[in-house]
């Protein structure tokens, strides 16, 4: 991930969760982030590939101990999830998906979101108390600075008097093992990745044949060959669409894209109103995704021998975060199509077992 020029690595552990996950997954799943946490930092150090990434994790991180333990082990940002949602007054009944949730956080139900007495006044006051409870311990340890902690596993020791027998025999010397910091390393992230967005799709050939559009919306109908290496397609020409025309965008089909191959990953991402991406072919993961009112048609070519219902068109997570639009899919989907979606109207032939979660 650092080598394909990403810009943070979330290590997520098996604990916490707001519990709208499968049933399957919600216990006795996954490992915890401590250990991922430790070979992730410790595998970009020896690689010389540390500096390049920002390093967060999460999995119910309750105490500012929490936050300084994960500090050590080589995480710079921190998730919270379980812990601000009880403040704001969930009760973990893991009913999220069911639209009961009876205090009225995880619900579209007006009568259930009448019960919610939550305030951001609230959060603010359990992150300062993990700010003082961090500092105190910064403070025992001698050390000013969240970047000076990162990494500092020779601060961390095993305690090895303990009554459980299981845990007298563990031995987390890998766990606590620091690499050496030669020349040059860092244990935080000090560089920024090049992207290479000049090398995109939208900045080699879509800007310059849409500038009729984006400036006095002169309808534009533009046709080109997309490849799976050819990612977000479609999303810097939408991203100034709405610089210029914000939420109202264009009018319908202003922006017409006819496109054939096959596309990389998040084809069609954000695409405002006024945009229309008509790809012959099939898309990766997460085509779609939070679709904000333009239009995507994905089919497969006149000449293919399959019957398009029954073969998958188009990868996971499509349609992630869909705000509105429409989209037609001639084929089916992968996994998670569709979660989240708040208004997007979208036509496929069949999906994996698990999505259409609001």
């Amino acid at each position: 991930m650092a080598k394909g020029s990403a810009d943070g690595i979330i290590i997520s552990g098996y604990d916490g969760g707001t519990g709208a996950a499968a049933r399957t997954s919600i216990k006795h799943t996954g490992l915890p982030w401590e250990i991922g946490l430790a070979e992730t930092h410790q595998t970009l150090l020896l690689n010389n590939l540390r500096e390049r990434v920002t390093l967060e994790t999460d999995g119910k991180l309750m105490t500012g101990k929490d936050v300084v333990i994960a500090a050590l082990l080589g995480a710079e940002e921190y998730a919270f999830s379980t812990a601000p949602l009880v403040v704001l007054g969930c009760v973990i009944m893991r009913v999220c998906h069911l639209d009961t949730c009876p205090v009225g956080i995880a619900t579209q139900n007006p009568e259930l979101r009448r019960k919610y007495t939550g305030e951001a006044d609230q959060i603010v006051r359990f992150m300062t108390f993990i700010a003082e409870d961090m500092r105190e311990i910064m403070a025992d340890l001698g050390v000013r600075t969240i970047d000076e902690l990162v990494g500092r596993t020779d601060l961390l020791e095993q305690i090895k008097e303990v009554d459980n027998a299981k845990a007298r025999d563990l031995d987390l010397s890998s766990l606590l093992f620091m690499p050496d910091l030669t020349e040059g390393k860092q244990r935080i992230c000090t560089k920024k990745q090049n992207h290479k967005l000049d090398q995109s799709l939208d900045a080699r050939e879509l800007l310059d044949a849409v500038l009729p559009a984006l400036e006095d919306g002169t309808r534009v109908h533009y046709a080109t060959s997309v490849r799976n290496t050819d990612r977000v397609v479609g999303t810097i020409v939408g991203s100034e669409v709405s610089k210029r025309y914000g939420s109202t965008g264009l009018p319908e089909d202003t922006i017409e894209f006819s496109l054939t191959g096959s596309a990389g990953q998040s084809f069609g991402a954000f695409a405002p109103k006024g945009m229309t991406l008509k790809l012959i072919g099939d898309a990766n993961d997460y085509t779609g995704k939070g679709l904000s009112g333009g239009k995507i048609t994905v089919s497969p070519a006149t000449e293919a021998t399959f019957v398009a219902k029954d073969n998958v068109i188009i990868g996971n997570t499509a349609f992630y975060g869909a705000t509105s639009g429409k989209a037609f899919i001639a084929g089916q989907a992968g996994e998670r199509f569709c979660v989240r979606n708040s208004g997007a109207q979208v036509v496929v032939e069949g999906m994996a077992n698990t999505g259409l979660n609001i």
